[in-house]
């Protein structure tokens, strides 16, 4: 089932399927996965540890963790960690994510003929912006 917290989902693509160019992603920018399918509850997750130095990638995101779920007639992908992100390296983890997307947009719709498409989930959300209605915790002091 998918959550309020979905970053982004694939619809026309199972989320085994999806989690491969997830993976494929983090490898090409030099991280190692580690991967775990399981049937109960149907999931899919993904932990990417920094392995090799990239310049574009902050120090924040040395460690990333997926979870991969099923909706009906795709997948949906929430971003589990990092959860926190310091101020000084929102800007290049922000850049990170828009060409993450991007990648997975390009190479689902590729593969799959544009049958199957990457798309926003109703209310998209990484974990270090706060939710609409939400106040940051460094607006709050």
């Amino acid at each position: 089932m998918a959550e309020a917290t979905d970053w982004v989902r694939v619809r026309g693509m199972g989320r085994e399927r999806f989690a491969g160019y997830l993976e494929e992603y983090l490898a090409s920018v030099g991280y190692a996965i580690e991967r775990t399918d399981s049937t109960e509850p149907a999931e899919t997750r993904v932990q990417a540890k920094l392995s090799r130095m990239n310049p574009a990638i902050p120090a924040s995101a040395t460690e990333l963790r997926f979870r991969l779920t099923t909706t009906s007639g795709g997948a949906a992908v929430v971003w589990e960690a990092p959860t926190t992100v310091p101020e000084s390296d929102r800007p290049r983890l922000d850049r990170m994510v828009r060409e993450f997307v991007a990648h997975l947009e390009r190479a689902v719709s590729t593969e799959s003929h544009a049958t199957a498409k990457v798309v926003p989930p109703p209310k998209p959300r990484l974990p270090w912006v706060p939710a609409a209605g939400e106040q940051s915790f460094s607006a709050a002091l």
